[in-house]
């Protein structure tokens, strides 16, 4: 019996030696001995990152893009009120020039831009840029680069940056202006609260959007892409990767996006970067009348039969519009062969024609049609708004 125990024991020991050593070097061996002890999953092979991007997914767009999208971050002195002893000549003699740096504090601001040339052509919002007094750009593969502002335009809130780099700069590729739609994919690519640059994705939730009090001339794209602070300035691409607009403004209770953000198209855009390059500015037509919508009760009182056109509410004096002999109360239906319909209309139009030349306006007044040729102006350029 006692052997019987020592064969048992040693078997035993042997055993569980040997499973020891399997589970050791050769774990694979026991769970395909014992099916259902584990999951059986079956892993996609390992990638040598050549492999093309999974059905649905916008990498290739990204990857196109990003290089072509910046980091703006701009510097100011935000001066405060100065004290009176330090134009005291006692104060002076005894403490010299020591509080003079303090009088104003460097205050810093954040943003988005793209590179549109690649001789270092930058475009970004106007109010990224406004009031800098100095300006850095930090480039997607970590270069940075000091800027100088090339020239803006506040009425779109466009502004136009250069750098100086040794070599050719990654450029974003324009997309076609009449090739977006509603309910196409769009990507937002900036850098929304200063994390570093991102990328969201959304579609275009409407078309030609105005009447935002957000700038002069409006026509945006609104979509539902994620925009937040920090991401202005930057770009909006199409599935491929080509720049639609410039992203420009939230509508937010908050500070954050709540998924209607608008964008500046490229018909906009590329109009403002070729004029500011070309002279450092944008020119616009202007004819110096004020000019309302017609409501159906101005309509009625002024005996119109319809409220197409634009009433002229006022009219500047010594204005293009006042030399024509053109008066409070005519309603401007028509300059040239292009019909006007209503004030945005006029505005976008009289802003397009060049200043110096004429066109004929057709209007109505009374019950009477007028036509007369106005000399279009320059458009003034708006004041800055105080800081």
């Amino acid at each position: 019996m006692r052997r019987l125990w020592l064969i048992f024991a040693q078997a035993v020991t042997i055993s569980v030696a040997v499973l020891f050593v399997l589970n050791t070097l050769k774990p694979e061996w026991l769970r395909e001995a014992a099916p259902g002890t584990v999951v059986a999953v079956r892993e996609a092979p390992a990638g040598d990152g050549s492999t093309m991007p999974a059905a649905g997914s916008y990498a290739v767009a990204a990857q196109r893009s990003l290089p072509a999208v910046v980091h703006i971050v701009t510097s100011r002195t935000a001066g405060g009120p100065r004290h009176p002893l330090l134009d005291d000549p006692v104060f002076r003699h005894f403490f010299g020039d020591r509080f003079n740096g303090d009088q104003g504090q460097r205050a810093s601001g954040l943003g988005s831009g793209v590179i549109v040339s690649a001789d270092g052509f930058i475009l970004t919002n106007n109010h990224v840029v406004e009031s800098a007094d100095a300006m850095e750009i930090a480039l997607n593969d970590g270069r940075k680069f000091g800027a100088r502002l090339v020239g803006r335009d506040p009425e779109t809130d466009l502004a136009v940056l250069k750098i100086v780099a040794d070599a050719e700069l990654p450029s974003i590729t324009f997309a076609d202006a009449s090739g977006l739609h509603v309910g196409d994919v769009v990507l937002a690519i900036g850098n929304p609260f200063g994390v570093g640059q991102t990328v969201t994705m959304g579609i275009v939730s409407a078309l030609g959007r105005s009447q935002l009090g957000i700038n002069t001339f409006e026509n945006y794209i609104q979509t539902d892409a994620a925009i937040n602070p920090g991401n202005s300035g930057g770009a909006l691409v199409d599935s491929e990767g080509h720049l639609v607009g410039i992203n420009t403004a939230i509508y937010s209770r908050s500070g954050g996006s709540l998924g209607i953000g608008f964008a500046i198209p490229v018909s906009i855009v590329r109009n403002v970067l070729e004029q500011i390059v070309a002279r450092g500015e944008v020119t616009r037509g202007w004819v110096g009348v004020e000019i309302q919508d017609i409501t159906p009760e101005l309509a009625e009182s002024f005996g119109l039969q319809d409220a197409t056109g634009a009433l002229i509410a006022g009219v500047l004096r010594n204005s293009p519009a006042d030399r024509a002999g053109i008066r409070p109360g005519d309603v401007l239906v028509a300059i040239g062969d292009r019909e006007i319909t209503d004030p945005r209309s006029m505005l976008d139009f009289v802003a397009a024609l060049e200043p110096g030349r004429k066109a004929r306006f057709r209007m109505r007044r009374g019950a009477e049609a007028v036509e007369v040729d106005v000399e279009i102006g320059r458009r003034p350029t708006p004041a800055t708004p105080a800081r």
